[in-house]
């Protein structure tokens, strides 16, 4: 359909792997298996923390928050790229590119000031202990997350109405799996050097600034660590905030080598490549590196599993009502005292 001299643009195609012929089926296996990793990793991240009673802190409130984030980032994202690696027919809508750009904008930046507020819980909880559940309660634990997550409307609203507000000259392919920013804008045949020079702006502003709150953060908590007299309350206090420290590097390197750094040193391929990592492998990482690092999510996660499988067992093998649950209890008390135990034995040894 045209318009003037320019064609109206109802579609774009998304080229994603389309090189990769022979790889398709393969990637498709790949990214689902990876998908429902995610997605169980996740939400059992939210029911744990949500439900469990031990695990009702700040810290536990912006990692459910953070879980939740990462499952909509994926909904927008993987389930058209999986449709699109089986499918002949690889267009998006317009209004779809539209939506899935807004949303990938809104969840990225949201997820950045989300990462800064729980470096501030981890700064908080580390450099001034005794004043912790004073400064972070509930009411600023709140604040601080729904900052965060409005954080990314005005973001995803201004860049993405904008940028979609300029006409398209008809060629409609976008090299990539997903309707991001850059590879949308290629397409674009008009004066754009303004909003080049707003998308620059804003970028550093939504990367740069979390960023540089979550660095000045850890310099305070690094600082105050080294200053501990007691090699166990060093080991201790690293280890509440080393599974966020792994998931921000994770998160801020792969992100800022797609978008800071120079486009002509590397090829679309490499870029796609990077894209998955955070897009992909990063929100399955996630609940992996918080479960595997945190003994306390292990052993709400433990339970929890215990316990329904127990529940199955008690509906089936009919037990008397509550004896399951009776042992499950009796079993949890006695992993606890064993682990004090063996934790006063290593004080005792150090």
């Amino acid at each position: 359909m045209e318009q003037g001299n320019h064609t109206v643009v109802t579609e774009f195609i998304l080229l994603g792997f389309s090189n990769l012929l022979q790889l398709q089926v393969l990637l498709f296996v790949v990214f689902l298996v990876t998908f429902v990793i995610t997605l169980t990793g996740n939400v059992l991240i939210i029911l744990v923390t949500v439900a469990d009673p031990t695990l009702q802190s700040p810290m536990y409130f912006f990692l459910w928050n953070l879980s939740f984030l990462e499952v909509c980032f994926n909904f927008v994202i993987v389930p058209k790229m999986l449709g699109n690696l089986l499918s002949e027919n690889k267009s998006i809508s317009f209004y779809g590119c539209v939506l899935q750009m807004y949303f990938f904008f809104f969840l990225g930046s949201s997820e950045c000031f989300l990462l800064a507020a729980m470096a501030y819980d981890r700064y908080v909880a580390i450099c001034n202990p005794l004043h912790y559940t004073i400064i972070m309660n509930r009411r600023v634990c709140i604040q601080l997350a729904v900052t965060s997550w409005f954080s990314g409307i005005p973001v995803g609203t201004v860049q993405t109405t904008w940028l979609f507000s300029f006409p398209f000259c008809g060629p409609n392919e976008v090299n990539h799996f997903f309707c991001d920013g850059p590879p949308v804008f290629k397409l674009v045949c008009a004066n754009t050097s303004l909003f080049e020079m707003y998308a620059l702006i804003g970028t550093i502003i939504v990367v740069m600034v979390p960023f540089l709150l979550i660095l000045v953060s850890y310099i305070f908590i690094i600082s105050n660590i080294l200053r501990m007299p007691s090699a166990i309350g060093r080991r201790k206090a690293f280890s509440t905030c080393s599974s966020h420290l792994v998931v921000v590097t994770l998160f801020y390197s792969t992100s800022g080598l797609t978008y800071f750094w120079p486009k002509s040193t590397y090829s679309p391929g490499t870029k796609k490549l990077l894209s998955i990592s955070y897009t992909v492998i990063t929100p399955m990482l996630n609940p992996i590196i918080y479960s595997l690092r945190n003994k306390e999510v292990k052993e709400a996660m433990w339970k929890t599993l215990s316990r329904n499988i127990l529940q199955k067992i008690d509906m089936i093998v009919h037990f008397p009502r509550g004896s399951v649950f009776q042992v499950l209890d009796i079993l949890s008390v006695v992993l606890s005292q064993k682990r004090m135990q063996v934790g006063k034995y290593r004080s005792w040894q150090l």
